[in-house]
């Protein structure tokens, strides 16, 4: 006989749960090492937060269900800010959480209402006889409803013998509508295309399973419309002459510009948040919009649109494709367009003042410097903060792939981690983390995971010694600024106490450092502890606007 922890560990395995994150204790130690048993490589982060990101970005991605493995009690609550941002990302994420059995205990508190709290959905094991069943579920319903599932583990359920009979588990039912949408809001959507003079389509992360470019570009090419992407599902569409890039706080004046005229905007698994819409004004009060998700609930709820459709993002494509005679004229696909956008797609092609020092380089000056020296197959993570739109502006990104960005939660310090996770789902390409000074240091103990994993990644901290948002925020205003900044740092220095190599980066020759990096083997990951000039952020300025 094993224990249940074991055939629970082992089921999930044959499943498919290929990679499990973490950081074991007494409470999941013996699933964490069925598991592995079963085929499952784990990832053992230095902090559970850390943990629940990787495996977050990982499921990004790859496209494929994560598995987290965390201890009673305080391994949970640790990892509650990463299952925070899976939840509202909707990550396909199954956290493996040991349960106290006694309300005395040291580690008990209200697991199932942790999850729910934070928008995950709580399961559990319920009996021996049940327990391989009741995994089984939960795993479908993360993998096939795109849930973050805290699946919560008894202690003494855990270490009883398993008297399941295995039968294959009750297929869950889905809630998602992906085959079947409304022929009526087809017909609709067809007409609205046929006759809009400057259609846009922007596209979310619901548009980046496989299959699903493909069909838009046909249908955005039928239609005449140009190409926009929220921030989460940037590189979607490059390569395409009629790419506009992201929508909303780092649109480009001509993206901004072109979408702000668009007389139909279509919504393409997109929640239209305040930030893809700039708190609205990036869409024209008089444009139609619709929008299509496979989540009926996800309709309208960010924004009022005139159309919702609930189904597959791909199959509403193909089949709206199939239907739209290609339209006559050009669209919004105009001589004019195109040289717009030939001139000024990239933000590197807009003017701008740079104030870099002796001491300080700008941080566009630096992203740019950096965009030319890195090779193109690149995966770029970039935390929250005030610095993050240059990343996120300047460093071109090869396709859907080349950019992940956990930010639905919106909290510094889950950068590093988010890397990690990806560049073990791609590790083809060379990882390169974005951070700001206050999640760098937040987090730095997941630099002992870069080196013990032996990734070769470019770890990028902009250093302007502050919580920089709330400098750039509240001192205007007169406002004392002591509690948000803090004395000069020297993060080459911890970089190179955790392994890693380093350099600071006063200037543009201080790169050399990074070329060097770059040409060599790799071995080590680069930690570059860039001293940046405090240059506002009029993408943050806008979001605090709206606040």
């Amino acid at each position: 006989m094993v224990s249940v922890a074991e055939a629970v560990g082992r089921a999930l395995a044959g499943l498919g749960a290929d990679h499990v994150f973490g950081v074991v204790g007494s409470g999941n130690f013996h699933v964490t090492n069925a598991l592995v048993a079963g085929g499952a490589s784990f990832v053992a982060a230095r902090h559970e937060s850390g943990a629940a990101t990787m495996a977050d970005a990982f499921a990004r991605v790859s496209g494929r269900p994560a598995v987290l493995s965390v201890h009673q009690g305080c391994g949970l609550t640790n990892a509650m800010t990463g299952l925070t941002e899976a939840a509202k990302s909707r990550t396909p994420l199954l956290v493996l959480a040991a349960e106290a059995d006694s309300p005395t205990s040291n580690f008990a508190v209200d697991q199932d209402g942790l999850a729910r709290a934070v928008g995950a959905v709580p399961a559990r094991l319920h009996s021996a006889a049940t327990a391989v069943e009741d995994a089984v579920r939960a795993w479908r319903l993360a993998s096939e409803e795109r849930r973050t599932v805290v699946l919560n583990l008894p202690l003494a359920l855990q270490a009883a013998a398993d008297a399941g009979t295995h039968a294959d588990a009750a297929p869950v039912e889905s809630r998602r509508v992906g085959d079947d949408p409304d022929p009526v809001a087809l017909a609709e959507l067809v007409r609205l295309l046929g006759s809009a003079s400057r259609p846009v389509f922007i596209a979310g992360r619901g548009a980046r399973p496989a299959g699903a470019r493909e069909g838009l570009l046909d249908l955005a090419a039928a239609a005449g419309a140009l190409l926009a992407t929220s921030a989460v599902a940037r590189g979607l569409f490059v390569g395409d002459p009629w790419d506009l890039d992201v929508s909303g706080g780092f649109a480009t004046p001509v993206a901004t510009e072109l979408i702000s005229d668009a007389d139909l905007v279509v919504a393409w698994g997109c929640s239209l948040t305040m930030w893809t819409t700039r708190h609205g004004t990036l869409i024209h009060p008089e444009a139609t919009v619709v929008q299509i998700d496979d989540d009926p609930a996800a309709l309208g709820r960010q924004r009022p649109v005139h159309l919702g459709i609930t189904g597959d993002v791909s199959a509403v494509a193909r089949e709206v494709g199939r239907q739209l005679a290609r339209r006559p004229g050009t669209g919004y696909r105009t001589h004019a367009v195109a040289e717009r956008l030939r001139h000024r797609r990239r933000w590197r092609d807009v003017a701008y003042d740079d104030t870099s020092n002796a001491d300080r380089i700008d941080p566009r000056t630096l992203t740019i410097a950096l965009d030319d020296l890195l090779p193109a197959e690149r995966i770029v993570a970039v935390d929250s903060g005030n610095f993050m739109g240059y990343p996120s502006m300047f460093l071109d990104v090869p396709d859907g792939d080349g950019f992940c960005f956990t930010q639905s939660f919106q909290s510094i310090g889950l950068g590093l981690s988010t890397a990690i996770g990806a560049a073990l789902a791609r590790p083809d390409r060379i990882p390169v983390a974005a951070l700001g000074d206050g999640g760098a240091l937040m987090s730095i103990c997941e630099l002992d995971t870069v080196v013990r994993l032996g990734l070769p990644m470019l770890v990028v901290v902009y250093n302007d010694e502050a919580y920089g948002a709330e400098v750039h925020h509240f001192g205007p205003g007169g406002h004392r600024l002591d509690t948000v900044r803090f004395p000069e740092t020297d993060l080459a220095a911890l970089g190179r106490g955790f392994g890693c190599e380093a350099v600071t980066v006063r200037t543009g020759t201080d790169l050399d450092g990074v070329r060097r990096w770059l040409d060599g083997p790799r071995d080590r990951a680069l930690l570059v502890d860039a001293k940046i000039t405090e240059a506002p952020s009029w993408w943050l300025a806008e979001a605090f606007r709206g606040h």
